[in-house]
């Protein structure tokens, strides 16, 4: 190791603390020599015997940490130094410092739990937190714990909170903390404008840097899409500069050459993703322009799917990549937004525990043994609600049992190096004899450049298929090996190949999908989730889809990978799937009961039940009327008990009584436009014998006029209780009626049965205004009996002919 590495410093303390005791936290600078130096200086150790492993978050910076190591030990990677990325791996009987990406070490751990042959592993960039990250470092301390007391564990990055991690791997464990190189870095606020794309700012400011500073420049943004887009206008803008991009879909030499010097010393311009954020030096690089934007994969619970979401890069991050500037000189960071909105960034990007699907994590932990999360060591502990949703997708999947333990289907699924959806998707293609084109399928869910671009998976596949280029050779290597594995966990295959959209429902069936408009544009899910697609895709005009992948909000995520599903592949393949049952449904104010062919939430076919569970219907009409059972009781009853204060008819009394009241009468109904009678009745029956009297003593129902009319009392509004009745028919009323106490509001009629007055004091009317009033109706109704002295005379309805006709 060279001397000028500033590791040196503290190389030999951290060396000696790793003879004596199992566990360190190293944080050090970009630049210090970490990545590098730490494993090929453990080799030489007395008690390290085995393999050193080095974890990294990426595989560009894996392949890049073991070729530098490797070129510094005057080697070849493959021989002392290895690595071993998913699309490509060096690795020899010689090895003995081994560069793996994060998500591999976890599946190396969870095969063999004892690392057997492995001296010490090193957790590098362990502040980006990244969910195989987080595993492998849980996993590791319970082996050492359990299995491997003599096990290294060793976590190192440039901006981590030391004492965290460091109480995390134990008690007395040290923090070693190393200097940088302290070269000078400028940094230069060229602030932002919200009307101007990403790409035309970048491509300005790349400009200006180009102009005004020397040395190659390195810059930042959140995706491919804008990376071919910057480069694209960079190079019309500075047709002579060298334009690369660095990203993941890069093929391997590719990202060579954007990390290190252009051979015939041209100033080059290198277009990167975070990939470049930590881990890698760029060789020659001394001017960095960000745009400040991170662009990183969120898991929606509602929608069951993970989607890009673009954020402001955090403060932690801003730093990374400005560092990037002053590895190997003074450097200057050109940043696309205000020196005053800085501080307002997060400080950290989110642990991705926080915002992962954790299916494959829960899964993991079930095939190491454990059903509950929460009882490992981790730095931030997943969260109940995420282990929830993963405990549901494995279970679907059939890899979890009720109890959450792993089930035979699941010990399979777990040894596959994929997600638990991927590995469900191959293994059911293997046992159908179709393993190699699962394993494709399954790679183009992940590699979203391979095969071009477009929603429809299998003309990826095609495309991929003739393609001959380095990556897709090498991505076809994978899947070969990929199929291997799954073949060798199936005992018998039957039957024939199924197509490409069943073998990707194997392994997602809550997204298959139904169309449900004309254009295309909306679908619904097996789920009960919606989305959309571009009503321009040739998926539109599908009537039903498997979803490989979609991107948005929960409501209606945009459909971005999918295969056409026939009806009769439906049919004939997911049978198993399909359940028939007999569905209630309130059609306006009645219940409509249906016999439905369904695929989870979607309907297949629908028609009328002729026998539904008359029950079922029963307790439809039941749960409806509990939202507001009083709005059933006839208003003058429950007025009427209002009045004398009795509370049976209130809501949750109701309530509390539907089984005595309400049950009896809904025997064949398919509403509740009850019978008025029957109801009036049954409600009455819950009043005891008492209270009955009350209301039919205190509250009478109708009131009697001296001239023998009935007419009922109204208990309801402000002037209660009050009654209409003919002015006629209270002639001979000397005393004003009375409810209890009440004064009964007389709301008095002319023969037509139009309004004439309302009183509460009736012997008051018939002295007082009564003159007026005779004087006016005599001239309208003039056959009609109009007394100067009413309350002296016979009440009747009849007119004046009459009346005397009859002798009165």
């Amino acid at each position: 190791m060279p001397d000028a590495l500033p590791i040196s410093a503290v190389l030999p303390d951290l060396l000696e603390s790793l003879r004596v005791g199992t566990g360190a936290v190293l944080i050090a600078p970009p630049g210090a020599g970490k990545t590098t130096a730490v494993g090929p200086a453990l080799i030489t150790q007395d008690w390290c015997t085995g393999t050193v492993i080095l974890t990294s978050p990426r595989r560009v910076a894996a392949r890049a940490a073991a070729e530098r190591m490797a070129e510094m030990l005057g080697e070849k990677p493959g021989e002392t130094i290895g690595y071993l990325t998913r699309l490509d791996s060096k690795r020899g009987p010689k090895t003995r410092v081994l560069v793996v990406t994060e998500a591999i070490f976890v599946n190396m751990l969870v095969q063999d739990p004892e690392l057997e042959g492995v001296s010490a592993v090193l957790f590098d960039e362990a502040h980006e937190r990244h969910l195989d990250s987080d595993l492998g470092l849980a996993l590791a301390l319970e082996s050492r714990a359990v299995l491997r007391n003599d096990l290294r564990v060793l976590v190192m990055s440039a901006t981590i909170d030391g004492t965290r991690f460091a109480d995390l791997l134990g008690v007395d464990t040290p923090v070693f903390e190393s200097e940088g190189r302290a070269h000078p870095l400028r940094i230069e606020w060229l602030g932002s404008s919200p009307q101007m794309r990403v790409e035309d700012a970048m491509t300005s400011a790349i400009a200006q840097a180009w102009r005004d500073e020397e040395g190659d420049i390195l810059a930042f943004l959140p995706g491919v899409g804008e990376i071919e887009r910057t480069r694209e206008r960079v190079e019309a803008r500075l047709p002579d500069a060298v334009v690369l991009p660095l990203h993941g879909q890069v093929q391997g030499a590719d990202q060579r050459a954007a990390i290190r010097r252009d051979p015939q010393g041209r100033r080059r311009i290198v277009l990167a993703t975070a990939i470049a954020e930590t881990s890698l030096t760029l060789d020659g690089v001394s001017i960095v322009v960000d745009a400040g934007l991170s662009r990183r994969a969120e898991f929606d619970r509602a929608a069951g799917t993970t989607h890009l979401v673009t954020h402001r890069a955090s403060q932690a991050a801003a730093a990374q990549r400005a560092g990037r500037a002053a590895r190997q000189g003074p450097g200057v960071a050109y940043r696309l937004w205000e020196e005053g909105g800085h501080a307002g960034r997060p400080a950290f990007d989110p642990p991705e525990m926080e915002t992962a699907d954790l299916a494959p994590l829960v899964l993991t932990l079930a095939k190491w043994g454990t059903n509950e999360p929460a009882a490992l060591q981790w730095l931030d502990k997943p969260s109940a609600p995420s282990v929830a949703a993963a405990r549901n997708t494995l279970q679907e999947l059939g890899a979890l049992d009720g109890e959450g333990r792993i089930t035979p289907a699941g010990e399979k699924l777990a040894r596959l190096p994929m997600d638990p959806a991927s590995a469900a998707m191959l293994l059911f293609g293997a046992e159908h004899g179709a393993a190699e084109r699962a394993a494709k399928l399954a790679l183009l869910l992940q590699e979203r450049a391979l095969g071009g671009r477009g929603e429809d998976l299998e003309a990826r596949l095609q495309r991929w298929d003739g393609d001959r280029g380095q990556r897709a050779e090498a991505s076809r290597k994978l899947a070969k090996r990929w199929a291997a594995q799954a073949k060798d966990l199936v005992d018998k295959v039957r039957g024939e190949a199924p197509p490409a959209a069943i073998m990707l429902a194997a392994g997602r069936p809550e997204f298959i999908a139904k169309r449900r408009d004309a254009s295309g544009e909306s679908w619904i899910s097996a789920g009960g989730r919606g989305f959309s697609l571009d009503p321009t895709s040739s998926l539109a005009r599908s009537s039903y889809l498997v979803i490989g992948d979609a991107q948005g909000q929960a409501k209606a995520a945009r459909i971005t990978s999918a295969i056409a599903l026939g009806e009769s592949d439906l049919e004939r393949w997911l049978d198993d799937r399909i359940e028939g049952r007999s569905v209630l449904r309130w059609s306006g104010n009645r219940i409509e009961a249906r016999l439905e062919r369904r695929l989870g939430a979607i309907t297949l076919a629908s028609g009328p039940d002729p026998s539904p569970d008359e029950q079922a219907i029963v307790d439809s009409l039941v749960e409806k009327a509990l939202d507001n059972p009083a709005k059933l009781v006839p208003q003058a009853l429950s007025a009427r008990a209002a009045f004398v204060g009795i509370d049976a008819f209130e809501t949750e009394n109701l309530r509390d009584t539907m089984d005595l009241w309400l049950v009896p009468l809904l025997a064949g109904r398919r509403d509740l436009d009850l019978p008025k009678g029957r109801l009036v009745d049954a409600l009455l029956n819950l009043l005891d014998w008492d209270a009955r009297q009350r209301l039919d003593s205190e509250a009478p129902r109708d009131f009697t006029s001296p001239a023998g009319t009935t007419h009922p009392i109204d208990y309801t509004g402000d002037d209660a209780p009050s009654v209409e009745v003919r002015v006629q028919a209270l002639f001979g009323l000397e005393r004003h009626p009375m409810i209890g106490k009440t004064p009964l509001l007389l709301k008095l009629t002319s023969p037509a049965g139009r309004p004439i007055q309302s009183t509460r004091d009736l012997p008051g009317f018939w002295r007082g205004s009564w003159d007026d009033v005779r004087k006016d109706m005599k001239g309208r109704y003039p056959k009609h009996r109009w007394p100067e002295e009413p309350w002296t005379e016979k009440p009747s309805l009849k007119t004046k002919n009459a009346f005397h006709k009859s002798g009165g």
